[in-house]
């Protein structure tokens, strides 16, 4: 499908498009900052080429790398697109991370100028940063530089002014000049720079069409970091069709979702948990007479789903349904469709009133999706999306569409891309529905690593194939389903290889388990480490009639946490979700597990910015109490 920007050779070109088409559409928006901020497209391309043109006075020319470490907000925006106008490339980490992480960043990448959130920031990085290479520094606050540092600093307002004063000089950008070093987050190692050029964006923006169709004046709710390649890159999609961005956190996100009524949304995993674990929670509130009814209409209303996805030959469990089957399922779907619709009116519909009630899509990647999770939101009629790729695939390779959903894989290949499953050891092709390793080529596929020749070498190979680690079989349709992480299979004494996450994903069905990892490397049988939902906890505790005391999360003191009461509950919950499971094995099942009372968090470390747990973090953390429940 063509686009305004099939001719475009850079984003910038993208942007100056963009503001001549929906100059007075509202672009950003952040209500939640003192005092709330607004541009519109042409506001806000005003304030990139300010933003741009104070840089070149500044001495930023074609090629240089600037350093942008800050967090959400439209100046972040700004300043990622003024830096790209001048034909530098911006170096992007979160200010939240590690000082020695971005202090190695900052080196690693032959950085010359840097942009901080504010002065908080950065004193994070002195004074080592002092003996680097700095010509500049920008900080996105309105805060007084120092006038006597030894490196010219001025502030967000202060460099605006300047780019005023002088006009933006030209900048002619090829599709192949670099844009971007995003790093990868290093849990095994050093971080190693993502080398993604224009070329690369460009691709995502003119083809993501194909499953994600927005109009101008769009809403848009960003809660993921911008700096993260999946929320940029759609974020830049969106842009580039005319949406209105809102800027939401954790602490807003809820009131947000319900008063700003988006129609987009970029998420991972663990956020479309949480609403579904909250949505649980609001009917484990409700009177027994309500949550039998509730019970009764979702339990139908699965019945129902599950039908018209064998009907539509959409079942991921029964590829290429025979005529008959199809016709019986068309058949179940009708009788069942009246006893769903009443259910929509009186229960689902609510539920999707606390989602704002427009959502067009929830757009899902960063991590695999559990399979009740998905099924959820397909039950309560609220679009949700898949979609996969890596940081060094710019990132999205492949994604489903609302016309074309088939839950429980990550869509087909986007245009133009290529998906091979291989076996891991040969690098064998292997036919649909066997699982392997998974290689993408195509348009998005980074110019390769930092300065790292030879790791660049080891994932892409002569050929173009990009090495993603990952494992996954290509089913119907030419629809990938991922099956897990190579690195993080787990071998068993026995020699037995498991992924861990599809375990995780059936366990934390459980309205007990909040969070959960499979651990058990060279056992015997596998373990598990969990962080339990307390507050169900709590009421199964007093329908049970028990004298126990249950802890907080975060506390010391486990109290009654080790009873065997409640020993039993877990070892049955976890028993019968993976005895249940599709393909179950007999070494699926957990054997032993502890119960831990700090949840997994970007703030302990535990978890990355996309909400993905750190498993060579927790391991290392808890190698004590893994090495105890195995003893």
């Amino acid at each position: 499908m063509p686009t305004d920007y099939d001719t475009a050779t850079s984003l910038a070109q993208v942007w100056q498009i963009t503001c001549q088409k929906h100059r007075d559409i509202l672009a950003l928006y952040d209500p939640h900052s003192t005092p709330e901020v607004r541009y519109t497209y042409g506001e806000a391309y005003r304030a990139i080429e300010q933003f741009a043109s104070g840089l070149q006075a500044l001495g930023v020319k074609p090629g240089d790398k600037v350093a942008l470490f800050a967090d959400n907000s439209p100046r972040w925006l700004i300043a990622d697109q003024g830096v790209i106008l001048t034909g530098a490339a911006n170096v992007v980490r979160s200010a939240q991370a590690d000082r020695y992480e971005l202090l190695y960043i900052y080196e690693d990448s032959d950085s010359t100028a840097l942009i901080v959130q504010d002065l908080k920031t950065l004193k994070t990085l002195q004074p080592e940063l002092g003996e680097q290479s700095v010509s500049v520094i920008i900080l996105l606050s309105d805060e007084t530089p120092d006038p006597d540092g030894a490196v010219r600093m001025l502030n967000f307002e202060q460099l605006l002014a300047l780019g005023q004063q002088q006009p933006l000089t030209p900048v002619a950008i090829q599709p192949s000049d670099l844009v971007t070093l995003l790093y990868t987050s290093g849990t095994t190692g050093k971080p190693k720079g993502v080398m993604l050029t224009h070329g690369n964006l460009l691709h995502q923006i003119t083809t993501f069409i194909s499953a994600i169709k927005p109009t101008a004046g769009d809403r848009v709710l960003s809660i993921l970091p911008s700096w993260h390649s999946y929320e940029r890159t759609v974020e830049y999609f969106l842009f580039a069709h005319g949406c209105s961005q809102m800027y939401t956190n954790i602490r807003y996100f809820k009131q947000d979702l319900a008063s700003f009524k988006p129609h987009f949304m970029v998420g991972v995993p663990r956020l479309w948990e949480s609403i579904y674990e909250g949505v649980q929670k609001t009917f484990r509130e409700k009177s027994p007479r309500q949550q039998a009814l509730i019970h009764f209409f979702f339990g139908w209303s699965e019945k129902y789903i599950l039908a018209q996805r064998l009907a539509d030959d959409l079942d991921l469990l029964h590829p290429n349904p025979a005529a008959s089957d199809r016709t019986k399922a068309k058949l179940k779907a009708a009788l069942l469709k009246p006893l769903h619709l009443l259910g929509d009116r009186l229960v689902y519909g609510k539920v999707r009133a606390a989602t704002g009630g427009c959502i067009k899509y929830f757009v899902s990647g960063g991590g695999s999706l559990a399979r009740h999770i998905d099924t959820f939101y397909e039950l309560i009629n609220v679009p949700l999306i898949v979609g996969y790729g890596l940081t060094e695939t710019a990132p999205v390779a492949t994604v489903r569409s609302r016309e074309c959903n088939l839950r429980g894989a990550s869509g087909p290949p986007l245009p133009h891309t290529e998906i091979r499953i291989v076996h891991p050891e040969t690098r064998t092709p292997l036919p649909d529905g066997e699982r392997g390793l998974v290689l993408i080529r195509g348009p998005q596929v980074m110019q390769g690593y930092y300065k790292k020749p030879e790791a660049t070498a080891k994932a892409i190979d002569a050929d173009g194939w990009f090495d993603s680690g990952d494992l996954g079989m290509l089913t119907h349709g030419g629809n990938l389903v991922l099956t897990g992480r190579a690195k993080d299979t787990i071998v068993l004494s026995n020699g037995e290889n498991i992924e861990p996450q599809p375990l995780e994903d059936v366990c934390v069905q459980s309205p007990y388990i909040d969070q959960i990892m499979v651990v058990g490397q060279d056992q015997k049988a596998l373990g598990a480490l969990i962080v339990p939902n307390l507050d169900a906890l709590t009421q199964w505790v007093t329908e049970q009639g028990l004298s126990l005391t249950l802890p907080e999360l975060g506390a010391s003191d486990r109290q009654d946490l080790d009873d065997p009461a409640i020993h039993r509950l877990f070892q049955t919950e976890l028993k019968q979700r993976i005895k249940n499971r599709p393909g179950y094995r007999r070494d699926d099942q957990i054997a032993v597990f502890r119960l831990i009372l700090e949840p997994f968090s970007i703030e302990n470390g535990l978890l990355t910015q996309t909400l993905k747990v750190r498993r060579p973090v927790v391991t290392d953390r808890y190698h004590a109490m893994i090495d105890g429940m195995f003893s």
